[in-house]
């Protein structure tokens, strides 16, 4: 064969390339990571119901003042008249939800209780998340001494049962409030994301554009903080999904043992669970039943759009 037609063959060969990458292009409308994860959401069952509980929720405890239809702190004669110590007024059409011990509107509270348990959850979740990436970042950068001093720590904190960890530290606090519960909680999450981060950034440190990087002489710093840091972050985030779902369960658990906000008149899930539902319950039920269903809905709601985002993310949890 010439040399002619060897060139020939080859131009025809470099334009059937050109014009497969040219509709492969033009079918795939260069989607990229997040907006292929979006897409992929947008199709998965579990996604939606996920992010409709999730934005119910939110929705609710935003405009509580607006949807509640009473003062969840006031006490109503129509209430009290019929309240005893044996008899818990019911639902009526005035008070869907009926009374709770003190002769205040349950349904006020419980949908007052959606504001409070996401103030404590998103606060807490935020709190250990900074903590997190901060010891996760510091660590997967420095290595060596850094590294093994920072982990160790983490590991002592991940040895313990989370929610032992958090009545521990609960318990140091000389006078239990919302805010010693917000940070046990968040302390507890600090090591999950931690952990998570550094251990993305240690994979990032052999990879190919940060290895370009420090090739072309960029500063250490800015390789971190531009290049493996936030390559780094995706898992991070779609983790602090899931955490949410245990704060919420964590600070329930906190304020159900007693160890939270002792002002009665806060309208919060888990006090309301341990305090009217736990001593009522054999007079009346609902008082633990309705706070019980909404901290479970709640928290499934997160745990199914957690999920379903790290499948989205991450090809390798794909089914």
């Amino acid at each position: 064969m010439s040399e002619r037609s060897i060139g020939v063959l080859g131009d025809r060969k470099k334009a059937r390339l050109d014009e497969l990458a040219r509709a492969s292009s033009a079918d795939r409308g260069g989607i990229s990571l997040v907006r292929d994860a979006v897409r992929r959401l947008r199709r998965n069952p579990v996604a939606i119901v996920g992010a409709t509980i999730v934005g119910l929720f939110i929705l609710v405890a935003i405009f509580a003042p607006l949807i509640a239809p009473h003062d969840p702190v006031a006490r109503f004669d129509e209430l009290t008249k019929n309240l005893t110590v044996d008899s818990i007024p019911g639902a009526s059409s005035e008070f869907p939800l009926g009374s709770d011990p003190l002769g205040r509107d349950f349904l006020s509270r419980m949908i007052y209780g959606a504001r409070q348990t996401l103030f404590v959850g998103v606060l807490a979740t935020l709190i250990g998340l900074a903590l997190g990436v901060l010891i996760g970042a510091i660590a997967g950068a420095f290595g060596g001494w850094v590294d093994v001093v920072l982990m160790r720590l983490t590991d002592v904190m991940l040895a313990l049962p989370s929610l032992l960890l958090a009545i521990t530290l609960v318990a140091m606090a000389s006078r239990s409030s919302q805010w010693t519960v917000i940070f046990a909680v968040a302390i507890v999450n600090v090591p999950i994301f931690a952990r998570l981060l550094r251990g993305s950034m240690l994979a990032q440190r052999e990879s190919d554009h940060v290895l370009a990087a420090r090739a072309l002489g960029v500063k250490e710093r800015n390789i971190v903080l531009r290049h493996m840091l936030p390559n780094s972050l995706t898992a991070v985030i779609v983790q602090a999904t899931l955490t949410f779902a245990v704060a919420i369960l964590d600070a329930a658990a906190l304020s159900f043992l007693g160890l939270g906000d002792p002002d009665i008149n806060r309208a919060e899930w888990g006090l309301m669970l341990g305090v009217d539902g736990q001593r009522y319950f054999e007079v009346r039920p609902e008082l633990a039943y309705y706070p019980a269903l909404a901290i479970v809905v709640v928290a499934l709601g997160f745990t199914l759009l957690g999920e379903a985002m790290r499948e989205a993310i991450d090809p390798k949890n794909r089914r």
